[in-house]
């Protein structure tokens, strides 16, 4: 008796042991909390475990359902057994037989959040005839907080802007709708400049990010960059960044004023070295000219200055014809001469006819340089000769 008591003893303990491990292994894994966006999507991660043996997903049915309801379903492989509100607009992702029952809800309305739990059951085969497990996973459930309003885009970028180098502006929006992410979109910058990226912040929530490369130039100063998120259905939200543009160095300012200043006084002494070139060499020339007509010149100019004016060629003419044409020819000769001609220049000459006076005849006269000699030191040659025969 002692004996029968002491076994039943064992057999209870070690089903109390026993049991909270067997009930253990059925396990869920759900996303508690996640931000639903209106008129968007939301992708609640789910996965699970089961004691029994690897199955198929042929042999295992999801069941998603109110927590406080469970005939309240919001997907079921049956449609027919689906709230109407949530027919068409829930699915599976995963699959159960990899143990994955992530859900997505499309279309999300204002009155969807939940909270809502998943349910397992295992299929019974045509032999099985005993009644299929299943099992509620009533502690992890999802609770929907739904958003009217998109979340606005985050930019971040370096604190100066600085005018010929690259300057980079990355734009992140969170979002829970990885099936349908938003898209980002930029308000200048050539698409080649533009980088995308995707990722997983946590579980159940994503992030997009774009990132715009470009270089600004002056006329960037004080402009306007903006980023713009579009979320699955059709709502936008964006933000702006102003761009304070800093200026590189540059004397350019200094230096071509001053290049323009020293290339002008340059081209200016070159042209008054030239300049004062051909003038020596013009003077120059006239120097080495015959300096008869210097002499001249300055013979002339000192008879207007002391003596003013003499005679005119025509009145000299007059005078010599006339002392000639009151002479008889015999009294033309040596003896008769008279006493202001030079005789001994003119001792050999013989007269036969009186001589008229003429520009371009020789020799000249004997007695006209005395006749003229009124103190001028200018004699002209050709402008006194006599022609005939002397």
């Amino acid at each position: 008796m002692d004996k029968e008591r002491k076994m039943m003893m064992f057999s209870l303990l070690l089903a109390a042991i026993s049991s909270p491990v067997f009930t253990e292994e059925w396990k869920a894994s759900v996303v508690k909390n996640l931000d639903a966006l209106v008129t968007s999507c939301v992708v609640v991660p789910c996965s699970f475990r089961h004691p029994k043996e690897n199955l198929p997903t042929s042999r295992l049915r999801a069941i998603w359902h109110r927590s406080d309801k469970r005939d309240e379903r919001i997907y079921y492989e049956d449609k027919t057994m689906v709230l109407e509100n949530f027919r068409g607009r829930t699915r599976l992702l995963g699959h159960l037989g990899q143990n994955n029952c992530t859900l997505e809800i499309t279309e999300i309305k204002d009155h969807d959040n939940g909270p809502f739990c998943f349910r397992i059951e295992l299929a019974r085969t045509e032999t099985d005839t005993s009644t299929p497990d299943k099992f509620s996973f009533v502690d992890n459930c999802v609770e929907l907080t739904t958003l009217p309003d998109p979340v606005e885009p985050t930019l971040s970028h370096p604190k100066t802007v600085t005018e010929g180098l690259p300057f980079t502006v990355t734009c992140s929006v969170r979002h829970t709708c990885p099936s349908y992410p938003p898209k980002l979109t930029w308000s200048r910058g050539p698409p080649e400049g533009i980088t995308e990226i995707r990722r997983e912040t946590h579980r159940g929530n994503w992030e997009a990010q774009s990132i715009l490369t470009f270089i600004p130039d002056e006329k960037d100063d004080h402009s306007d960059v903006t980023c713009t998120s579009q979320f699955n259905g059709g709502k936008t939200s964006s933000n702006t960044l102003r761009l304070y543009v800093k200026r590189t160095e540059n004397y350019k300012h200094i230096i071509i004023p001053t290049v323009v200043g020293i290339g002008t006084a340059v081209i200016f002494a070159v042209f008054c070295i030239f300049m004062v070139k051909k003038y020596k060499r013009r003077i120059a020339e006239l120097q080495s000219q015959d300096g008869s007509m210097w002499n001249r010149l300055s013979r002339l100019s000192r008879r207007i200055r002391s003596d003013g004016p003499g005679p005119s060629r025509s009145d000299q003419r007059r005078s010599f014809r006339s002392r000639f044409s009151r002479r008889p020819k015999g009294d033309l000769d040596m003896g008769h001469m008279p006493n202001n001609m030079n005789s001994k220049s003119c001792a050999d000459q013989k007269i036969s006819k009186p001589h008229f006076p003429s520009p371009k005849s020789q020799p000249k006269s004997c007695n006209y340089k005395e006749d003229l000699n009124d103190g001028d030191d200018y004699e002209n040659t050709a402008d006194l000769n006599i022609y005939g025969n002397l």
